[in-house]
């Protein structure tokens, strides 16, 4: 066996010590392999945390919008959507489901036929309204989210669960009555357009570092001596601020609570309603007057002078109707007539 020796210094280490030194080294190095290994496999777990396809989309559920939106045409007929915070009309309601499940809504929300959400032509996005099936005196709170129904005859389209809540989801459509909740879309407008401006100056602010504040001190004497007294009675006094109260801030009970949608379905009594084809309502008599000569040989037509806004107007129908396929049908022999604007009402 060959013994060999190496001096470091005044230090001796023979060749058996060497190999432990060099073990040792080895195993230094093994265990920094192991530790960067370990760090780079948490920085990829990390980036694929942020950067993976399989997280959700931000803000998929909340909307980040208030949205109107500008007038728009569908098969002939101008929409002309505005804020309209005294918005109560009657008419058909209908309901859609499966075949839009999982689609972006016209505010950029992604459709669930499962929550409580309704598409509206003209109401703004999102807006809250009270729907009422007048057939069995169900209502219902909705969230309006999307633009529609373009089927002539229908004022609002409902979720596949607002229409089994409100009773009409086996029959497919409904007499309604549809309420804007005007305090409620606005409170829900208010906390929109304040989470936007907050995003816009990037609120709440943030800092590397606080610079350090400076504090001057100086000795003094110890109490009871007389230069003391003299240096504390020289000090300025300090009078104490008076405390001001709290200024009240008014709580909107609705703040927290403008996508909380339970579902209460309030019951009250049947309405008796009947259904008409309304061609239009004219300034002029004689316009009126007219129109139901034209459209006698369809039906019953009646003319009446209604007050409208402060303005007297000559409104033209034809029915009653038995059934909502017969308005569906006759709606159609008026806007081919030439009264594209025609609508169905339930009154």
């Amino acid at each position: 066996m060959v013994y060999m020796r190496f001096t470091f210094g005044k230090r001796v280490i023979n060749n058996m010590q060497l190999g432990f030194v060099r073990r040792f080294l080895l195993i230094l190095v093994g265990i920094g392999v192991l530790a960067g290994c370990a760090e780079t496999k948490l920085v990829m777990h990390s980036a694929k945390r942020i950067m993976g396809p399989s997280d959700p989309e931000p803000n998929e559920k909340l909307p980040t919008e208030y949205k109107i939106g500008k007038p728009y045409q569908i098969a002939g007929v101008w929409y002309y959507p505005q804020e309209d915070f005294e918005y109560d009309e009657t008419g058909i309601a209908s309901w859609y489901g499966a075949k839009f499940h999982g689609r972006r809504t016209a505010n950029g929300e992604v459709y669930d036929m499962n929550t409580l959400t309704s598409a509206h032509r003209t109401l703004p996005m999102p807006s809250f309204v009270r729907v009422t099936n007048l057939e069995n005196g169900r209502s219902l709170i909705l969230r309006v989210n999307d633009r529609g129904p373009f089927a002539r005859g229908r004022i609002i389209d409902i979720s596949r669960r607002g229409a089994q809540l409100l009773g009409f989801q086996k029959q497919g459509t409904a007499r309604v009555r549809v309420q804007v909740l005007a305090d409620r879309t606005r409170a829900l407008k208010a906390r929109i357009r304040n989470q936007t401006d907050l995003a816009k100056v990037g609120s709440p602010i943030t800092v590397d570092r606080l610079p350090k504040a400076k504090v001057q001190s100086q000795a003094l004497p110890p109490p009871g001596d007389s230069e003391s007294d003299t240096q504390i009675a020289s000090l300025p006094t300090v009078q104490q601020q008076p405390t001001l109260p709290t200024p009240s801030v008014p709580v909107d009970p609705m703040a927290e609570k403008e996508f909380d949608l339970s579902g209460k379905v309030t019951q009250a009594g049947k309405v008796n309603t009947q259904i008409y084809i309304q061609a239009g309502a004219f300034s002029l008599f004689d316009n009126a007057s007219r129109v139901r000569a034209r459209l006698a040989p369809l039906g019953d037509v009646k003319l009446s002078q209604v007050l409208i806004n402060g303005k007297d107007l000559y409104r033209v129908r034809v029915g009653p109707l038995a059934s909502v396929t017969q308005a569906d049908q006759l709606l159609m022999a008026v806007a081919e007539a030439g009264y594209k604007n025609a609508k169905i009402i339930v009154d």
